[in-house]
């Protein structure tokens, strides 16, 4: 949890540091293959950091960036669909949009709750 106005691209290598990918057989990886970010992310120490700790980028460029080397694969860009879906529900949850909490320890169990909820609202759905 961070500052309101403080950018998140400044801590993507906290984030990535701090997560695992399960595996089907074996210990999780610590690294995701691919990330896909928003222009947001377009910035040179982003993508060499990832490209050091072999992660494929794929992050479009500004329009005030030279374009680059490699092909911009758009089919996995359009998979963040689902998180941008996930960040538009946790934007009705009126809780967590207006951040009511000024704990961060707070603000972050009441995301946990939003996810609980949404989480059984989905597995015990008549609709399903």
């Amino acid at each position: 949890m961070t500052a309101g106005q403080r950018h998140e691209s400044t801590q993507l290598r906290t984030v990535l540091e701090g997560i695992s990918v399960p595996q089907p057989v074996g210990r999780p990886r610590k690294r995701p293959e691919r990330l896909a970010g928003d222009k947001g992310y377009s910035f040179t120490n982003v993508r060499e950091w990832l490209r050091a700790h072999g992660i494929e980028a794929i992050i479009p460029d500004r329009s005030n960036q030279k374009k680059q080397r490699q092909p911009f694969d758009k089919r996995s860009y359009r998979r963040r669909c689902v998180i941008e879906q996930c960040v538009g529900w946790l934007k009705e949850c009126r809780r967590i949009a207006t951040r009511f909490e000024k704990l961060a320890v707070s603000l972050l169990a009441m995301f946990k709750l939003a996810m609980i909820q949404r989480y059984l609202k989905i597995a015990f759905s008549d609709t399903a």
